[in-house]
């Protein structure tokens, strides 16, 4: 199979050169939107040419942008122009509040649905919702740009949904892993054969079992990353090997709670800047927690991969009644210059909850790093002082140990 446009197969010189003259722009068209603020006002966007240099700029979380639309409906001023110069406004839970376009595959989900093999001559069953929120109309952008016809079906109705797909020949899937197996079994059950060979999913765990089921009825099933946010942020390809960013995102693992990027294959959480010129997201917290995988995917692609959705970072735990968060424990590390890195478990004793702070320190005042731990988390506990590289590189910096069966 060919593929989607030249950008999936540039060099890393390649890349990295367009980026450096995208980057730029993309920040300057961030710094003109009100809604980022004093956070981007001493920035200088020419010196932004490089992911590394994206570093330095402060972190957005969806609390952040819920905040500034309900202070500034709908969009918070982090749109480049008004509400009715977009297609579409979507509704998410929160509520928040998102633009849509219908223009150059806006949500860029067309790359993924050529990887998962969809195109001219297709006819996609897109079981998405298209009520309020925006994933119907992101996978019907899609497979608008690959050239696939469309039957919107969205959720529910199962019985119709069969008959749909049967007397309109529908050859491809769009929707959440789970629901493709409801309309096959129901099929099963109304004695109807469809005609499914590929399937786009997305918006939930697609088990490695439900896959093999698929595949043992001739469909393939493949995943994409995405939010209603930022479009895609990375999907799979035949190969199977990782998710592969998009061309059009820029993708950082950070430390939960920080904007600090962690190493390659260490488990973080995933921050997005797009190059959407009418949504400037940047460094975008996704919440998701994910890590990169080295090297490049067999099917020739040659972006940076990740390894999918591993959990989620916001790791929030109540401990003796007070709240702990992730950006407790990332203040309790840059108050000490010894400390490499922390980690707080919530556990029991007996009845009691309990808490223990391991610190990762070449040397250190163990006293001066309890009394921080007091001041910063505003509880006390057990500091336990370990060597570097000791901890975890599991993206954990809260664990909760207590059993609630």
């Amino acid at each position: 199979m060919t593929n989607f446009d030249s950008l999936e197969t540039r060099s890393a010189e390649a890349r990295a050169s367009d980026l450096a003259e995208q980057l730029p722009q993309q920040i300057a068209r961030a710094m003109a939107a009100p809604g980022y603020g004093d956070s981007l006002r001493n920035v200088d966007a020419a010196s932004i040419t490089s992911v590394a240099d994206l570093a330095a700029l402060p972190v957005l979380r969806k609390s952040d942008l819920g905040k500034a639309q309900a202070a500034h409906p709908p969009f918070g001023g982090f749109t480049v122009k008004p509400a009715s110069g977009f297609a579409h406004i979507f509704q998410s839970p929160g509520p928040i509040y998102e633009p849509g376009g219908v223009d150059h595959d806006w949500w860029r989900m067309g790359r993924f649905l050529h990887a998962a093999g969809i195109g001219p001559g297709d006819v996609v069953q897109n079981c998405f919702g298209y009520h309020l929120t925006p994933a119907g109309m992101i996978f019907e952008n899609g497979a608008r740009a690959v050239g696939a016809a469309v039957l919107p079906a969205g959720t529910g109705q199962t019985e119709l949904q069969v008959t749909a797909a049967r007397d309109v020949g529908a050859t491809a899937y769009a929707g959440t892993p789970d629901y493709l197996k409801v309309i096959l079994d129901k099929a099963d059950a109304m004695g109807v054969q469809l005609g499914f060979t590929k399937a786009a999913v997305g918006g939930g765990a697609l088990f490695p079992s439900l896959r093999q089921e698929y595949a043992d009825r001739g469909i393939t099933c493949l995943q994409s990353y995405a939010t209603a946010d930022l479009g895609n942020i990375a999907y799979e390809s035949a190969a199977m090997e990782g998710m592969i960013v998009d061309e059009q995102v820029i993708v950082e693992i950070v430390t939960p709670g920080t904007g600090t990027p962690v190493a390659v294959g260490e488990v973080g959480e995933v921050v997005v800047t797009t190059l959407n010129p009418d949504y400037p997201l940047i460094r975008f917290a996704t919440g998701d927690l994910s890590a990169v995988l080295p090297g490049e995917s067999p099917c020739g692609r040659t972006n940076m991969r990740i390894k999918g959705w591993m959990g989620r970072a916001d790791q929030t735990t109540k401990i003796k009644g007070m709240f702990v968060r992730p950006e407790q424990v990332a203040a309790l590390v840059d108050k000490h210059d010894e400390i490499v890195k922390a980690r707080v478990i919530a556990s029991r004793d007996g009845e009691m909850d309990a808490m223990t702070v391991q610190i990762e320190a070449q040397n250190g005042d163990e006293i001066a790093f309890s009394r921080s731990v007091v001041e910063v988390l505003k509880l006390k506990g057990r500091v336990e002082v370990v060597a570097p590289g000791a901890l975890p590189k599991d993206g954990l910096v809260i664990e909760d140990q207590r059993s609630y069966d």
